[in-house]
């Protein structure tokens, strides 16, 4: 993947007044995306669905994705529907990354499955080809797995484009199956910085093996942060946790991106605003991306 996209993490929180400004904002500033949590067992986080299907009908260019929807909670065949329908309200400006689930104490307290790990990778691979299946139109789809089962029922809606599946995942089992069918990777956030080399080798072994060019799936890397007035150096982040924050100026901010580009390929970037505010958005999109599409170009 040659395009780079960039992506702002917006949250959900009920109290984000801000929420729709903020989005408006991103579109204004030159991000490609907004991404919205799917935490459904916090009370004070709203559904991620309806915030999403509400900025849809407030932007014009905007993608949304969401970062990522509980599949535990999401069972695969509604998960189709709502993604189609958003896909086709927003004339295909939507994106589906999915999680295999944490928290599970939370999600049996809302009535959700307990899967073990094993479970949780057949899930996610089961709901790929649930979502694929359903995404037709004029067909039927059927499947006779452990965790989901069609029988053949009517397929359909077909959202607006080919939508985009992103898997959210750190363990091994989950980075082949990224390699073997998805069309993204989100790093997480949770996971070291020094782990996320040897995970992009494992997508690609993966990938190589099913058949599939690894330049095809596209990487994301979540970083934390604000943009600042300093002038001092910051280093690139190689190691420590993956939610460490980053404050530096314009230039610093595109040289640590390049950097993530060229010798990590990570072709997407979320950022995560530690204060998530129209400043923030503003600069990054205005400062921020330009000089980085401009660094990436002179080194072609």
């Amino acid at each position: 993947m040659d395009d780079l996209r960039f992506g702002v993490f917006l949250s959900p929180h009920r109290d984000n007044f801000a929420l729709t400004d903020n989005a408006l904002a991103a579109e204004q500033a030159g991000f490609d995306f907004v991404s919205i949590q799917d935490h459904p067992y916090v009370p004070d986080f709203l559904d991620p669905f309806t915030i999403i299907a509400h900025l849809i009908g407030q932007t014009t260019r905007l993608r949304f994705m969401t970062d990522v929807a509980n599949l535990p909670l999401r069972p695969a065949p509604m998960l189709a529907k709502t993604a189609a329908s958003l896909d086709l309200l927003s004339q295909g400006r939507f994106d589906l990354g999915i999680g295999g689930g944490r928290a599970w104490s939370q999600i049996a307290g809302l009535g959700g499955p307990t899967w073990n790990p094993g479970q949780v990778v057949q899930a996610m691979d089961e709901a790929i080809t649930v979502l694929r299946s359903l995404w037709q139109s004029d067909t039927r789809a059927a499947l006779a797995g452990d965790i989901y089962t069609l029988r053949g029922t009517d397929a359909g809606p077909a959202p607006a484009h080919r939508i985009e599946i992103w898997l959210g995942a750190a363990g091994s089992r989950m980075l082949s199956l990224i390699g073997h069918r998805a069309d993204g990777w989100i790093a997480p956030v949770s996971t070291p910085f020094e782990t996320k080399p040897a995970a992009q080798q494992r997508i690609d072994a993966a990938a190589v093996q099913a058949g599939r060019d690894p330049r095809d799936i596209r990487r994301a890397i979540q970083l934390v942060g604000r943009i600042t007035d300093t002038s001092r150096h910051v280093e690139r982040p190689e190691s420590g946790p993956g939610g460490q924050p980053i404050h530096a100026n314009p230039a610093e901010w595109a040289r640590i991106i390049a950097e993530f580009n060229r010798q990590q390929r990570f072709d997407t970037v979320n950022f995560i605003p530690d204060r998530e505010d129209e400043e923030q958005l503003s600069r990054f999109g205005t400062a921020v991306i330009p000089a980085v599409r401009a660094a990436l170009a002179s080194r072609a």
